[in-house]
C-alpha cells in the first residue's frame, strides 16, 4: 500500500519540470525573503514580550498594574505618567499624528520633507529625555539613560527585573503628576 501511495504521490503524468537558472534563481530569491520576513517577524516578536515583561516589572514597582504594559499606547502613557508628566505623552501623540498628515499633504519632498524631519528630530528627542526621566525615577543616572536609548529591551529588563527601586517621577520621592 505504501508503494502504490508513493507512486501515487511521485506521478507525474508524463510532465517533465526543468527550470532555466533564472527561474530557479527567482523562486531562490523568494525562499530568501519568505525566511528573512519569518525571522524579523519572529524576532518583533520576542521583542515585544520582553518589553511587555520589562514594562509589567516596572509599572508593578512604581505602583501601578502589571496588566497595563499589554495595551500599546497605554503603556507609553502609564510610563510618562510615573516618570514625567502625562502633558508630554499627548505633545508626542500629535507629532506622530502630525507627521502622517503633513507627509500626506506635501509628500515627503522639499517643504513636506523639512517639515517631517523636524517634527521627527521633535519627537526624538522628546523620547530621549523620557527616557532619562525613566532613568532617573529608579535613581539611575544619564548611562543607565543612554542605555534605555540605545539598547532599550536589555536596559528595561534590567530595570524591571533588577534590584532598582522606584523613587518618583523625576526621581523626587512622593511627586505625582496626574
Amino acid at each position: 500500500m505504501l508503494a502504490s501511495l508513493s507512486a501515487f504521490l511521485t506521478a507525474t503524468d508524463g510532465v517533465e519540470f526543468s527550470y532555466t537558472g533564472n527561474e530557479l534563481a527567482e523562486m531562490g530569491f523568494i525562499g530568501f525573503l519568505a525566511g528573512f520576513f519569518a525571522t524579523i517577524m519572529i524576532v518583533g516578536l520576542v521583542w515585544y514580550i520582553l518589553s511587555v515583561i520589562a514594562y509589567w516589572k516596572i509599572f508593578t514597582k512604581a505602583g501601578e498594574a502589571g496588566w497595563k504594559s499589554l495595551i500599546p499606547f497605554y503603556n507609553e502613557y502609564i510610563q510618562f505618567k510615573i516618570t514625567w508628566d502625562t502633558k508630554f505623552f499627548w505633545v508626542l501623540l500629535a507629532l506622530a499624528i502630525a507627521s502622517g498628515i503633513v507627509s500626506s499633504a506635501f509628500g515627503s519632498e522639499g517643504f513636506g520633507g523639512i517639515l517631517v524631519g523636524i517634527i521627527g528630530i521633535a519627537a526624538l528627542v522628546i523620547s530621549v529625555i523620557s527616557s532619562f526621566k525613566l532613568s532617573v525615577s529608579f535613581g539611575h543616572g544619564i548611562g543607565f539613560a543612554l542605555g534605555l536609548v540605545f539598547l532599550s529591551p536589555i536596559f528595561m529588563l534590567i530595570l524591571g527585573l533588577g534590584s532598582s527601586q522606584y523613587v518618583g517621577p523625576n526621581g523626587i520621592a512622593g511627586t505625582s503628576w496626574e
